[in-house]
């Protein structure tokens, strides 16, 4: 059995160094030897030995300490005043300024300043040091084959295993992502599991930069795209709350529970607006609501997802998706867990008017669903083993589908920087890159991300950086190569021109159901018109009376089951009467 002992200690802590000296060898003992001891051994010839001339060296290793960086944030107020003015009074601030503005010492000194001051300003406006020299030339085209690499492995801290739900990347460039974790597998959350969430530093995969603490498990997280440092997540149990990084690891509001959805938030998204305070939330309860989290206790509007347009939450869709596009700021679009798309206008008064349209969708719930960032009238949702491109135009069918793959799609996103480029995640760990300019029947790049169910993904505004998430919370970052990054020459026009050929091929094929449809209704009319006159004429006839159909139907039974008792009974006195006759023509015989 070997044993191992590992020793942690600074090399300080050793002492003082030892310091060897070469002298003279030292006799201490010197042990004679016995002839008697001899007849304990037998002699071996020959003896062979192997001999290596080489160096004899002694082994060990050392382990350092990981060094682990860590991020910490200062917050600067105003200072410099004196201990008599409260810099939060503007009248004090005010005269103080004033008194300072009449001092010759500081007169004096803006004076000097001002002609150096000058001179600089001078200096910057005569030369542009960001001037961009090459601005007309066209980017060369790149013919690399698709690929993509992992850069970095964010694993869930915490030792059970949570599904990494949603990702959202921070607003000001590649720097951080916020990621979501809770269990929605059935009977798979805990009551004792861990709640926390976490906010990742790109370049720092071993610790995050911030632990979120909800008091319910997040089920989505996004950034403010206003403020960077304010985030708002959905919670398990259907609160929604608004978190600070300035402000540390707890939530800094939370709604109340009485006027929170009923299931979990599945989805919440930040809504344009001169504050950018408000956001809504929608849930699988058939609720979208719409809040302000600086007054968090009741939601500003509600909309029920009534199929029937009466705001009845009975017979409400349950919403797995959001969709909503700053461009168009009164629409937004509801993906719901029955497959149905919902087209959803703020201006109406009442929740019949706010629900426009209701697409067919998909045969399962609607788990991702996206304008494209080029063009807002075509929509890309996932629902089952399909990826969808529909036109708002189009009310009956999509007009763009991908094959159905043998396992079940869970995200889907357009490229940030190509129109005819979009990426789906599926339950086999495999993440799709579609080019539906190159082709449409398959993906242009397949990735085999992991072994395990990808949940979500979400790719930076650059277009470069993919973050997916996985079952066990496992959260891998991708970097795609140049050319499914950078825009093609015309491609913009070439998408278009390719969505306005489906949108009127699916206005003919629509155009031409809808005269199916009129001629049948039609020809179903003249047969009811013909049937109809017929009853008419025989109600006239006298003596003529409506036979009843199952009346008729038993009458002809027992009929056919009377004549077939009679061909029966006719048989069997045949037979007998064969039978009598059969002994007298014997007699005859003999005699």
């Amino acid at each position: 059995m070997e044993i191992v002992y590992v020793y942690t200690k600074k090399r300080s802590e050793f002492g003082r160094q030892c310091n060897f000296t070469d002298r003279m060898a030292e006799l201490h003992i010197n042990i004679m030897p016995d002839d008697s001891e001899s007849q304990n051994f037998i002699p071996k010839n020959p003896i062979d030995i192997g001999v290596q001339v080489s160096k004899e060296y002694s082994e060990h290793e050392v382990n350092t300490i990981r060094f682990e960086t860590e991020n910490r944030s200062i917050n600067h107020v105003e200072g410099g005043w004196p201990k008599d003015v409260n810099p939060l009074e503007p009248e004090q601030t005010i005269r103080y300024r004033k008194k300072v503005e009449k001092d010759e010492v500081y007169m004096n000194t803006v004076v000097q300043l001002g002609s150096s001051m000058e001179h600089v300003i001078k200096q910057n406006n005569a030369i542009d040091i960001y001037e961009t020299y090459f601005s007309d030339m066209n980017n060369e085209e790149v013919e690399d084959l698709p690929s993509a690499k992992t850069i970095n492995v964010f694993r869930d801290p915490n030792p059970v295993q949570r599904t990494a739900n949603h990702i959202s990347w921070y607003i000001d460039g590649p720097k951080k992502i916020a990621a979501s974790y809770c269990n929605l597998e059935f009977k798979k959350a805990r009551s004792d599991a861990c709640v926390d969430s976490y906010i990742w530093d790109v370049e720092n995969p071993n610790k995050p930069e911030l632990t979120l603490k909800p008091i319910s498990p997040l089920v989505c997280i996004e950034f403010n795209p206003k403020d960077t440092h304010v985030l708002v997540g959905g919670c398990y149990n259907g609160q929604v709350c608004i978190f600070d990084t300035r402000k540390g690891s707890q939530p800094v509001d939370i709604s109340l529970i009485e006027k929170s959805h009923r299931d979990p938030a599945y989805r919440t998204l930040w809504v344009q607006s001169k504050t950018g305070s408000e956001f809504f939330s929608s849930s699988t309860d058939g609720q979208v609501l719409w809040w302000d989290y600086r007054k968090l206790q009741d939601p500003i509007e509600t909309l029920i997802l009534d199929r029937e347009k009466k705001g009845d939450i009975k017979n409400a869709y349950g919403a797995m998706s959001l969709e909503y596009e700053s461009t168009m700021p009164t629409k937004f679009m509801v993906g719901t867990e029955q497959g149905y798309i919902i087209n959803c206008n703020r201006r109406g008064k009442s929740d019949a008017e706010k629900i426009a349209h209701i697409y067919p969708g998909h045969y399962g719930p609607v788990y991702s669903l996206q304008r494209n960032p080029f063009f807002p009238k075509n929509f890309l949702t996932v629902g089952d083993w399909t990826a969808r491109i529909w036109s708002e135009e189009i009310k009956e069918d999509c007009i763009m589908w991908t094959k159905f793959h043998m396992s079940y799609l869970s995200d889907a996103q357009w490229s940030p920087v190509r129109p005819g480029v979009f990426f789906t995640t599926k339950m086999d760990g495999t993440l799709d890159v579609w080019d539906f300019l190159f082709k449409q029947n398959d993906p242009t790049l397949n990735i085999q991300v992991c072994d395990e169910p990808l949940y979500c993904l979400r790719a930076q505004d650059h277009g470069r950086l993919i973050a997916t998430g996985s079952q066990s919370g496992t959260i891998t970052l991708l970097e795609l190569s140049d050319n499914l990054c950078t825009m093609q020459r015309n491609e913009k026009n070439l998408v278009s021109t390719m969505f306005e050929r489906e949108t009127r091929r699916e206005k003919i094929l629509e155009g031409r159901i809808r005269e199916l449809k009129l001629k049948e209704k039609e020809k179903a009319g003249a047969i009811h018109d013909e049937q109809k006159d017929k009853k008419d004429d025989n109600a006239e006839e006298p003596g003529l009376k409506e036979v009843d159909p199952i009346e008729k139907a038993e009458k002809d039974f027992f009929k056919i089951v009377e004549e077939e008792k009679a061909k029966r009974k006719k048989k069997m006195e045949q037979s007998e009467s064969n039978t009598e006759n059969q002994p007298e023509t014997d007699e005859n015989k003999q005699n």
